[in-house]
């Protein structure tokens, strides 16, 4: 198979060397956190001149490094390999493992943080670790690691990662990723049930079963059905009250609004939705409820719903929205309030636009439209974004193979193709 080149990571690895911070790798199972760091990284090393005795690698889920689990041993064995004034670095592989159970439900913190900051005194030592669960990592990242920690995230392929691979043209490696998103392995299989076998196993062999431990659940039921009502209703506002009602309509079940709460933190915790929030645009204030959930890959969230509802539009919004995330962009649902005159009488509503897209002084805001087949759905489209009176860029994205074309109010229409393949698209038209 030919190598996937996950060059945006690696830059954000190499950017980060000998800068004194403990990099920690997030993200969710089977996204290749270990192929960066063990592959990739490693590799960038050697061509710099790294000898392998300067590289300390342990993967923690491995049992031939059980004995490893262990804080005391994991910081003895690492010590014991430092036996020079060299440069050495450090890369620990799935670093939950040497948390204990006791310890991740305890008030102290987990050992293992006591022997990473141990680590960081070392003058010539770079330490890396990967983990799969935000609030033993990201969290503690500004917390136990006493601001001396650096996140890294890492989400499944892009779309232009996986045409690297894709044997075929643009229109049909979309159609391949609409409906199997760009988990690593998966992009290996050649059939279909070979690819459905696996996601389906993926999410409740791993994902659900790695929160049903991690949060000492007993049962899945609650869980389960959470998980199919977010994933019925990508892209649309929703609340832990509106979920609620769902439950008690279609599941029968008694389920709380804080127990929703809990459960949707723990799908979060284990990177496999995120949340974004309304923006009022012209305010310029966050609103509060509701908000919208998009999956971290959409192919995860088609095999939990078995397949039967791949609707290209929301679809393509969680794509969009995957991709700004990986680029590193704020993303918030853009609000916008229109008033005037109609029959006599004053009138008040609300726009939205898809996604306000911020990082540092850029933002961009960004409408996916799917398509445009008339003249009212352009306006529809557009209504929102016209609504917006400052001077960052407006963009619509189609997925219609077009070339990029402004229009006389200086709204730029894309093809998505154009945006997911290109790293610069927003800037550089």
């Amino acid at each position: 198979m030919k190598l996937i080149a996950r060059d945006m990571y690696l830059d954000r690895l190499i950017a980060r060397m000998d800068n004194g911070m403990i990099k920690v790798i997030t993200g969710a199972r089977r996204c290749g956190k270990t192929f960066l760091l063990f592959d990739l990284f490693e590799d960038y090393l050697r061509s710099q001149g790294v000898d392998d005795e300067q590289i300390i690698e342990v993967s923690l889920d491995d049992l031939a490094y059980e004995q490893y689990r262990d804080p005391v041993r994991l910081a003895e064995y690492v010590t014991s390999r430092i036996t020079g004034s060299r440069q050495y670095y450090v890369l620990l592989d799935e670093v939950q493992y040497a948390i204990s159970d006791q310890e991740l439900h305890g008030d102290k913190p987990p050992r293992l943080y006591g022997v990473l900051n141990g680590l960081l005194r070392k003058h010539n030592v770079d330490v890396y670790v990967t983990g799969s669960n935000s609030k033993m990592l990201s969290t503690d990242v500004m917390t136990q690691f006493r601001g001396r920690g650096d996140e890294v995230r890492v989400r499944p392929l892009s779309f232009a990662e996986f045409m690297q691979v894709y044997d075929g043209d643009v229109q049909h490696g979309w159609a391949e990723y609409v409906v199997y998103g760009g988990m690593p392995l998966m992009v290996s299989m050649r059939t279909d049930e070979q690819k459905t076998r696996y996601l389906e196993s993926l999410f409740v062999e791993t994902y659900v079963k790695d929160i049903m431990a991690r949060n000492r659940l007993r049962r899945s039921q609650e869980l389960d059905g959470l998980v199919d009502v977010l994933a019925s209703s990508i892209g649309a506002l929703s609340n832990p009250a509106k979920i609620k009602a769902a439950f008690d309509s279609v599941l029968h079940s008694k389920i709380s609004v804080n127990t929703i709460s809990q459960y949707i933190e723990y799908l979060e915790d284990a990177f496999i939705i995120e949340e974004t929030r309304r923006f009022n645009v012209k305010g310029r204030k966050y609103i509060g409820s509701p908000k919208k959930y998009y999956f971290e890959d959409v192919g995860l969230r088609n095999a939990r719903l078995g397949f039967r509802q791949v609707e290209q539009t929301h679809i393509m919004e969680n794509i969009v929205y995957n991709e700004l995330r990986a680029r590193g962009y704020n993303v918030d649902i853009g609000v916008v309030e229109q008033r005037g005159q109609r029959d006599g009488r004053s009138y008040r509503k609300q726009l939205e636009i898809d996604f306000v897209a911020n990082l540092g002084s850029q933002r961009y805001y960004i409408q996916s439209a799917y398509q445009l087949p008339t003249e009212e759905k352009v306006a529809q489209e557009k209504a929102s974004l016209l609504g917006v009176d400052d001077g960052f860029k407006k963009i619509v994205l189609v997925r219609d193979v077009m070339k990029p074309m402004y229009d006389e109010h200086g709204i730029l229409t894309m093809s998505v193709y154009d945006f997911l393949l290109n790293s610069q698209s927003l800037a550089m038209w």
